[in-house]
């Protein structure tokens, strides 16, 4: 039971601050709107021509096969690396042939969008 009590603590903890920083965040940030806080703000640079830009989508194509990649090493390597431990047992295979499951679905997906042809 010791283990709930810190957690809900940390978690309170972490509440407490995101409420304390946004009342001081409150109480202390000027409220006066002018003309200079008002304009759109690009690094630093002062905004030139309209505010509509295109852009690639193919861009998202790129990041969703990103995702699918790095979130398959990111939990195959450790699992892989625990794989030694004899108490894992089936539930562990279970859960890694759902997981590899919903990953082949991201990768049929991207492949019959064409995403991983190579031209």
């Amino acid at each position: 039971m010791t283990g709930y009590v810190a957690a809900a603590a940390v978690l309170a903890t972490g509440i407490l601050l995101v409420i304390a920083a946004s009342g001081a965040r409150w109480l202390l940030a000027p409220r006066a709107a002018t003309a200079a806080k008002l304009t759109t703000y690009e690094s630093g640079v002062d905004p030139v021509g309209e505010g509509w830009a295109q852009s690639q989508v193919r861009y998202l194509s790129y990041a969703f096969l990103y995702v699918v990649f790095a979130v398959d090493a990111v939990y195959l390597f450790p699992w892989a690396y625990v794989l030694r431990d004899a108490e894992l047992g089936a539930a562990s295979l279970v859960e890694i042939t759902v997981f590899i499951g919903i990953i082949v679905i991201g990768l049929v997906h991207a492949a019959r969008r064409g995403l991983l042809r190579w031209t």
